[in-house]
Order: structure tokens, then C-alpha cells, then sequence
């Protein structure tokens, strides 16, 4: 029996155990010194390399990228002129839902009552009716008291046979069989609606050579002298067939218009990609992808927000240029809210998706605070976890598979979002909010489902040191900018500490 072997039989038991704890304690400092260099090796090796990545790629690429991000940027407004142009105008289902409430504007029912009734007065002499009535009433040999008396009654009888004709016209509009007609005959003339910026002389709104805008009321007069007639005012048989056309806009640059509509209507169905396309290339080629990211979704979010403010001042301007005896500014204010409604609200939506993108990208980026917070949700949902096993409560095989596969679900997860965004129409704040909070609660959902492997749980445990791995980061991203965090992560959780 050897010397040691002695002196350790003769030692008392709690003096065993002291040193077995410390023995335990040296062997862990023993493992943090050889993860600290290992880390630092790894660190040391990557960095040098990627400081010359720069130097690859000429700053030319830089200027590309801008001009790419530019020019998607300022494509960004025209694209969604031309989609709702491309989609209202060419949808019958889409433009009888965006025209079909005017028929419920109390200021359209107004105008639209004044004009039909005007019409019928322009074209039935009522004060010439109601006194050969009378006329041929005295002629039949009344007294000369009552024939005084019914040569009196002219002149009222005649306003009151307006006064019900206008009563009657105007409960017929404010029905809702004048909004079934008007629902019907917009969705059988939608191919003339289309046509009006074409120019065709067939349409139901006619554009002049003079840039006069007007619409046509013989289809409304039509129904309101059925209307009349079966209500049992026999005098609106005598209302001939009216081609009228009431003037409600006149412009100068009505042919510039027309011009510029068509080219939306033909580029609608490309040019929103051409804008995105062009972005994404600008992001694509930039040396430093993650802030080009950022920088493309805050110039699409500027574009947006001058196209909103251009929309509202666009208003005023439409109707202070619109004569008001020829359009009231009511009416004029409804019209224009009409057409450009679906335009604004896509200009607000776009707005909202460049700057969730603008946000996500930042906080997705290799910058000091926005992976501070990624590392404070990661420890959270580690903590969560750690909590959960020891109450029995574990993913198992499922989790290890979602760990595995954490690089292509979360992939999938931005190209479903993407998808969403892109091809659900109409466009709207709320499809893009709920899109996104889905998204965040699905990610949330994988991140503490997920079960990472024992050995880097252990590597991420307490017993490492949360500034070696800060450390380690950030030299990582300064070397390798936008993708650093990334690699500097992959080379953190693959380093395999050496046991002796």
C-alpha cells in the first residue's frame, strides 16, 4: 500500500468530500479556460479572412444597390395606381362593390333627384298640362264662378303636380329598388365603365374632346318614369326617351389622364413586381445585406407616405376644380373618395408592410441591441423549457426534429407570411397586422418547443459565461457585417471542447 493510499485511508470522511468538491470545481474552471480559448481560436481564425470580404466586392456594388432601391422605390406609387386600376377596372365583382354604396350617399340621392326631376321639367310643360286640364274642364260650360275659380287653381295645381313628382322621384332613389338599379346597371355596363378612359363613345360616362367628363341619366329617367306610372301619376307617361348627359367635370388634361390610364390598366398586371423585384435585387447586391434591407423598406415607406398625402391633398384640389354649378362639392368630395378609397387604403397598407419590415429587419440584424434582445428571448424560452423538464413536460423527439429543422421552418414561415401579403387582394392593414402577429405567435411557438441537443443545452447552460459569447459575436460581426451574427452563432454552438 502506497504512502497516499495511506493518507487517504486515515483521512476523515468530510475531508474526502472536500476534495472530491473541489477536485469537481477545478475541473469545471478547467472546462471554461478550454471553452474560452477554443471560442477565441475559432474567433481569431474566421476574422481575418472576413475583413479582406469587403475588399471583393468594389463599392460599385454599393451604387448599384441604391440605384436598384431607388428606382423600386419610386416605381412603388405608380404600381399601385396601376393595380387598382388593373384590378377595379377589370373585376366586375370588385367595381360593383367599390360603386355600388354611392346609390347610398344621401348627397348622390340629392343630386341625382334634382337632376331627373330638372330633366322631366325640361321635357314636360307641367304648367302648359295642368292648364289645358282646367281648360277643357271650363269648356264643358262650368259657371262663371267655377270656371274663375279653376283658371285660379292653374298656377298651384301645376307646382303642386311638381311638388309630388319631386316626392315621388325622390323616394324612388332613396329606395332600395333604385339600389338594385343602380347595382344591375353597373355590373351590366362594367365593359362601358372600362371604356370610359378609352374614349369610347358608347360608354355610360362620356369624356368630350373639351375634357368634359359627364354621366348618362337615361337609364335612371327610365326607371323613375316606371316608377311614376305605376305609383299612378299617369302624367310621366308624356317623359319621351331622354339621352342626357349632365357635365360633372371639366379638365384640360382629362386626355393626359385617359393616356396615363390606359398604361396603368396595361402595366397593372407587372409593374407592382417590377417594384419589388427591383427592391429585392437592391437588397440582393448590396455588400451589406441586412442594413440594405432596412434602407429599402424605410424608401418604400417614405414613397407611401407622400402617395397618402398626395391622395389628401388631391382632394381639395378635385374639388375646388370642379365648377360647383356643375358638380356640388358634396357630391364631388363623394366621388373622388369613391375612386381613390381603394388606392389609399393600398398606399396605407404598403406603408405599414415597409415599415414592419423596416422593424423586423432591425431587430433581425447584426447590431449590439437587437441581438441582446435575441439572446434575452432565447435564455426566456431555455428557461421555460428547463422549468417544464423538470416537471416531466418534454417535446422529446418532436422537439430534437423542430431544433434540427429550426433554419428551414422559420423559412417557410416568412415565405407563407411573404405569400400572403403578396397575393391576397385587396391589400389591407389588417391582413398585414394579423399576417404578422400569426407569424410571431407560430415562431414563438417553435422556440419553446424546440429541443436542442444535450451537449449544446450544456454549452449554453449558466456555467458558460454569457460574455465569452457576447464577445465572440461581436468580433464576428464587425468582420463579417450583415451575415456575422449568424456564423459567429453556427461557430459558438459547434465548437467541441477537448476532455483530457
Amino acid at each position: 500500500m502506497s504512502h497516499s493510499q495511506t493518507i487517504g485511508d486515515n483521512m476523515p470522511e468530510q475531508s474526502q468530500d472536500e476534495i472530491l468538491r473541489r477536485l469537481t470545481e477545478l475541473e469545471a474552471e478547467n472546462r471554461e479556460l478550454k471553452f474560452r480559448t477554443a471560442v477565441l481560436d475559432a474567433s481569431e481564425s474566421t476574422v481575418a479572412p472576413a475583413t479582406r470580404a469587403p475588399q471583393r466586392r468594389p463599392w460599385g456594388w454599393t451604387v448599384l444597390a441604391t440605384v436598384l432601391i431607388v428606382l423600386g422605390a419610386i416605381l412603388a406609387p405608380v404600381a399601385i395606381v396601376a393595380t387598382w386600376a388593373q384590378v377595379t377596372l377589370t373585376d366586375t365583382d370588385r367595381f360593383v362593390a367599390t360603386y355600388a354604396p354611392l346609390a347610398d350617399d344621401a348627397a348622390v340621392q340629392k343630386y341625382v333627384t334634382d337632376e331627373v326631376v330638372t330633366i322631366i321639367n325640361d321635357q314636360v310643360d307641367i304648367p302648359a298640362l295642368t292648364s289645358n286640364v282646367i281648360d277643357g274642364i271650363t269648356s264643358l260650360g262650368t259657371p262663371p264662378a267655377a270656371t274663375k275659380a279653376l283658371e285660379a287653381l292653374k298656377g298651384p295645381a301645376a307646382a303642386g303636380l311638381q311638388s309630388l313628382i319631386q316626392n315621388r322621384v325622390a323616394q324612388f332613389v332613396g329606395s332600395e329598388t333604385f339600389a338594385t338599379v343602380w347595382e344591375q346597371a353597373l355590373r351590366i355596363t362594367h365593359s362601358q365603365f372600362v371604356a370610359t378612359m378609352q374614349g369610347n363613345p358608347k360608354s355610360a360616362i362620356a369624356i368630350g374632346s373639351d375634357g368634359s367628363i359627364g354621366i348618362q341619366l337615361g337609364p335612371i329617367i327610365e326607371a323613375v318614369k316606371s316608377a311614376l306610372v305605376e305609383q299612378g301619376i299617369s302624367i310621366a307617361e308624356q317623359i319621351p326617351t331622354i339621352n342626357r348627359t349632365i357635365t360633372v367635370a371639366q379638365s384640360d388634361a382629362i386626355p393626359t389622364v385617359q393616356l396615363a390610364y390606359g398604361l396603368a390598366v396595361a402595366a397593372g398586371a407587372w409593374l407592382s413586381w417590377v417594384a419589388l423585384g427591383l427592391l429585392a435585387a437592391g437588397v440582393l447586391v448590396a455588400r451589406r445585406k441586412s442594413r440594405a434591407l432596412i434602407w429599402a423598406a424605410v424608401a418604400l415607406a417614405i414613397m407611401s407616405a407622400l402617395t397618402v398625402a398626395a391622395f389628401a391633398i388631391g382632394n381639395g384640389v378635385f374639388i375646388t376644380s370642379v365648377s360647383p354649378t356643375l358638380l356640388p362639392s358634396d357630391v364631388a368630395g363623394v366621388l373622388y373618395a369613391t375612386v381613390i378609397g381603394a388606392m389609399q387604403q393600398t398606399a396605407v397598407a404598403v406603408l405599414t408592410l415597409a415599415l414592419v419590415v423596416a422593424i423586423v429587419g432591425w431587430l433581425a440584424g447584426p447590431f449590439d441591441t437587437p441581438r441582446k434582445l435575441r439572446g434575452f428571448v432565447s435564455a426566456g424560452a431555455a428557461s421555460l423549457r428547463a422549468v417544464a423538464e423538470r416537471r416531466g413536460l418534454t417535446t422529446g423527439r418532436f422537439g430534437e426534429v423542430l431544433y434540427a429543422q429550426r433554419v428551414l421552418i422559420h423559412a417557410a414561415i416568412a415565405v407563407i407570411a411573404a405569400a400572403v401579403i403578396v397575393f391576397v387582394r385587396p391589400i389591407s392593414t389588417s391582413l398585414i397586422f394579423w399576417t404578422l402577429l400569426i407569424s410571431v405567435i407560430v415562431l414563438a411557438l417553435i422556440e419553446l418547443l424546440q429541443r436542442p441537443p444535450a451537449d449544446e443545452s450544456a454549452s449554453l447552460s449558466p456555467a458558460t459565461p454569457d460574455s465569452v459569447t457576447a464577445d465572440a459575436s461581436a468580433t464576428s460581426t464587425d468582420a463579417y457585417g450583415a451575415s456575422g451574427a449568424t456564423e459567429a452563432d453556427a461557430t459558438q454552438t459547434e465548437v467541441i471542447l477537448p476532455e483530457k
